[in-house]
């Protein structure tokens, strides 16, 4: 579904992405790790548009999209819950996901708005209520939810328990879960790299901007030792 090969992204100066490549098959869930400044985010940024990359192609489907600006990105059925969370704080929580929703490219609408609120009844509670009033796990779940409502066909999340309390935190990976069941790709960024590993089906670290491991997340889970030198846990 989606092909990376041999991205550089620089910021000024600094060399953030090495050469970095990766695959996700359609269907399936891939972990993206490494500690803070490693260039995760650049990475997701880079893939989707939002930084130019110097080099390197991205493909979506085979077709070579490298260098799209992300609104084309996002209409081949990517959805995006970015750091930050990047809801709109002046609209409601029932605007902030109406103004999202579509049906995803071949017509498929299974994320409904009454099926993301079955999913966040805690979102079902505050429909009224502006973006800026929810707390921060609230403001979470309302991000996912956007993203749902645009039946992605890959769904990208970028740090989404970062700040958050356990129980909701636990509420999330629930709720990333279910969305792995629905058949739905997943590119999943989070600092819990047991999590991670335990909700998807391959993962990769990044260090300094290069690929220094890469596995089944199964098999990584195991490495414990590797791991945590890794990742600095």
């Amino acid at each position: 579904m989606l092909a990376v090969d041999g991205l550089n992204t620089y910021y000024g100066d600094s060399h953030v992405l090495r050469g970095v490549s990766l695959a996700l098959p359609a269907g399936t869930a891939l972990g993206l790790l490494g500690r803070n400044g490693m260039g995760k985010t650049t990475l997701i940024r880079s893939v989707l548009g939002f930084v130019r990359a110097a080099s390197g192609t991205v493909h979506w489907r085979e077709r070579d999209m490298s260098g799209q600006p992300p609104e084309k990105m996002a209409r081949l059925g990517i959805g995006y819950v970015p750091e930050g969370r990047g809801i709109f704080p002046n609209l409601s929580v029932r605007e902030n996901l109406l103004m999202a929703a579509r049906a995803g490219v071949a017509g498929r609408s299974d994320w409904t708005f009454d099926r993301v609120m079955s999913t966040f009844p805690r979102l079902a509670e505050r429909l009224g209520h502006g973006g800026q009033q929810l707390s921060g796990g609230e403001q979470q779940m309302l991000s996912i939810g956007r993203a749902l409502m645009t039946n992605p066909e890959l769904l990208i999340l970028d740090e989404a328990t970062e700040g958050l309390a356990p129980l909701i935190v636990a509420e999330i990976w629930r709720v990333i879960g279910e969305i792995r069941g629905t058949g739905i790709s997943t590119l999943i960024v989070d600092r819990n790299y047991r999590s991670v590993l335990a909700h998807t089906d391959r993962a990769m670290v990044l260090e300094k901007g290069v690929v220094v491991l890469q596995g089944d997340s199964a098999t990584l889970a195991a490495d414990g030792e590797t791991m945590g030198r890794l990742l600095g846990v």
